[in-house]
């Protein structure tokens, strides 16, 4: 029996619903109080994944076959980060290189 290939649309869909959802209850179950923007934004980008299948319309903002644009995305990470706990902690900083005699 053949099987068609999955709809990769439809997945992104899902799993873009599913980590959406993900984010708004392990802050609920963590009693993190999440700001009016961020529980806006987790709203509104729902809505619009469920109603288009995807939460962003230029295509230069995120691949093709993604349901969230790559700065959605990069919010949701920040919002389950909060949600959990997680510190944000800067890139280590690195001084300058040093070179040869005149710039070499």
């Amino acid at each position: 029996m053949k099987r068609t290939p999955p709809d990769q649309r439809a997945q992104a869909k899902r799993s873009a619903l599913n980590a959406l959802k993900r984010a708004r209850r392990t802050a609920d179950k963590a009693g993190v109080e999440l700001s009016d923007w961020e529980g806006e934004f987790l709203g509104s980008v729902e809505e619009r994944v469920k109603t288009y299948g995807r939460a962003f319309g230029d295509p230069e903002k995120g691949a093709a076959g993604q349901a969230l644009s790559m700065l959605q995305a990069v919010k949701l990470r920040e919002i389950v980060a909060k949600a959990k706990g997680e510190k944000k902690t800067p890139p280590p900083r690195k001084g300058f290189r040093r070179r040869g005699p005149a710039g070499e």
